[in-house]
């Protein structure tokens, strides 16, 4: 990494242009960010962009970051938006 930085892992939640929700995991932010408005980072909003990003929790590791994105994707749309609306406060 440069300037002997440290990587942090962060999984994240985007709103679609269609209302819909994305969870992803990434080490950098504004480029994953750029990628999917891009149309370029995931299949899935590709043709749903541009996204925004609506809430992002720092994870230990890659590896972290892999599990907390598995449960976030396991939870029903209605418990995404409380932990985006708890995220806010």
């Amino acid at each position: 990494m440069e300037n002997g930085q440290t990587m942090t892992w962060l999984c994240y939640l985007l709103r679609c242009a269609d209302d819909t929700l994305y969870c992803g995991i990434t080490n950098d932010l504004e480029k994953r960010l750029a990628a999917h408005n891009a149309g370029t980072a995931a299949k899935y909003t590709h043709a749903r962009g541009p996204v925004e990003l609506v809430f992002a929790e720092p994870c230990a590791d890659r590896s972290a970051a892999s599990k907390r994105e598995m449960e976030i994707k396991a939870l029903t749309r209605a418990k995404k938006l409380a932990l985006i609306h708890s995220s806010l406060k």
